[in-house]
């Protein structure tokens, strides 16, 4: 692959400065990172009015502001990215709305450091990470049947296309100007998604029913 890897690029959304920064600082030591943060949602709007962020890592609790204000006015703003829930705790009917709202997940700060960049990796490539303590929303949503989330976003989309189109994982990478790595993982998401097992089943199934998402 020619040329560098596209970056993760991430904001981080804080009122509490020494965490804020504790936590950037980590962040930023990992490679495949690009990391900005701030205090208030203001100040993210403006943030990613002028950038574009693959995941925001967000508070639950901002002071005056919640998480639940961000999520509905981002997507109306054109945030195409995750949204993560870092935070210390939040109730069972907050963590239930934030889901319905389509937060990429829930992670709890009491939590290590190295499950955190892991959960970024994964919810950037399309997958949705809940704290155990949070796995019954799932669970509920499975036993309901309520409809999910729309099914692809749109680097997932990007690559399923290719994948139709018969690239291997190394030419989409360089289509796309990310790491095979994360292509892979992308993929994997796919995977989950669909219910399949190999990449013939999924451009199977995603001709027969999933046209519409691609």
């Amino acid at each position: 692959m020619t040329g560098a890897a596209q970056p993760i690029r991430v904001l981080l959304v804080d009122d509490h400065a020494l965490f804020r920064e504790s936590v950037a600082r980590v962040l930023a030591a990992q490679d495949d990172f690009r990391i900005e943060h701030c205090a208030s949602l203001r100040e993210a709007f403006q943030r990613l009015a002028r950038d574009r962020f693959d995941v925001v890592l967000l508070d639950h609790d901002l002071g005056n502001e919640r998480a639940s204000q961000f999520l509905p006015a981002a997507r109306e703003a054109g945030f195409e990215g995750h949204a993560l829930i870092v935070t210390a705790w939040v109730s069972d009917t907050e963590a239930r709305r934030l889901m319905r709202q389509g937060a990429a997940g829930i992670f709890l700060k009491q939590s290590p450091l190295d499950e955190l960049i892991e959960s970024i990796r994964a919810v950037a490539a399309g997958e949705t990470r809940l704290d155990p303590a949070f796995s019954f929303i799932g669970e509920e949503a499975a036993k309901s049947g309520r409809a999910a989330p729309p099914v692809f976003n749109e680097r997932q989309r990007r690559v399923l296309r290719f994948v139709l189109e018969g690239l291997s994982n190394k030419e989409i990478a360089w289509k796309l100007q990310i790491s095979e790595s994360y292509v892979k993982a992308i993929l994997q998401s796919l995977f989950q998604k669909t219910g399949v097992r190999t990449r013939g089943q999924l451009v199977r199934v995603a001709f027969e029913q999933y046209e519409d998402e691609i």
